[in-house]
């Protein structure tokens, strides 16, 4: 190949006339899947892009502006437009609006996904803890436990999101990480009424003592019983998901 010869890339070919927009930002979005376009790669202009795809450049700008919407694409004056490089939280705005917006009964479901993410999680933190993980996990339980005894059921919740995200990150996996954090998100208002139920009970004993086995699990590598703590756990037995 010459020196400063273009190679034509197989998503630039032209488009048809239906959907023109979504064809526009599907024809870029398999580009990526199958990494003609890497992360930080700058885009052809929209003209470029217009006269590739044989469609007018409202078509593209609106694609870009859509994927720029969603986190996938970046907009930097006066360089040009790249493709997103790392994760952003817009990212999951997308999956989250589609669950939302679901008309099916989604809260068997939604328990159902948060029990498998959380296994999940869980049994690769036990692989793959590190000292510093498990250090941060116990600060974080720590603090967790001294909210429970001090009895206000907000502080707890936020506790419990810190305990859960530390978790995450001794789990080493950033793509399951965010899908726990969107997981949260949709159940936040349940496990917020699950807290308040178990703090108006007086179970605060049994809510810590569910977040020290889960500590324990990881710690000690020993996931043998992390499946029935889950399922079991305060979060399920005291189900305000069909409340």
């Amino acid at each position: 190949m010459e020196v400063g010869e273009v190679v034509e890339k197989n998503f630039l070919r032209p488009i048809d006339n239906t959907s023109i927009v979504q064809q526009v930002i599907d024809r870029l979005t398999y580009a990526m899947i199958y990494k003609e376009l890497r992360p930080g790669d700058k885009l052809p202009t929209e003209m470029e892009l217009a006269a590739s795809f044989g469609v007018g450049r409202n078509s593209i700008r609106e694609a870009i502006k859509i994927l720029v919407s969603f986190g996938v694409l970046d907009i930097r004056r006066p360089e040009g437009t790249f493709v997103a490089n790392g994760f952003s939280d817009k990212m999951i705005n997308p999956l989250l609006y589609g669950i939302i917006l679901d008309q099916s009964d989604s809260l068997d479901s939604l328990k159902e996904l948060r029990e498998w993410i959380d296994f999940g999680i869980l049994e690769l933190a036990t692989e793959k803890a590190a000292p510093e993980d498990l250090f941060q996990l116990e600060e974080q339980l720590n603090k967790l436990l001294e909210e429970i005894d001090g009895g206000d059921a907000e502080k707890v919740f936020v506790a419990d999101d810190n305990f859960h995200d530390a978790i995450s990150t001794a789990a080493h996996n950033s793509l399951l990480g965010q899908i726990a954090k969107l997981v949260r998100t949709l159940t936040s208002e349940m496990r917020m009424s699950t807290i308040r139920n178990m703090m108006k009970l007086g179970k605060g004993g049994e809510l810590k003592k569910a977040h020290e086995d889960l500590f324990k699990i990881v710690k000690h590598r020993n996931d043998s019983s992390a499946r029935e703590l889950l399922v079991e756990g305060y979060f399920y037995r005291y189900n305000i998901l069909r409340k």
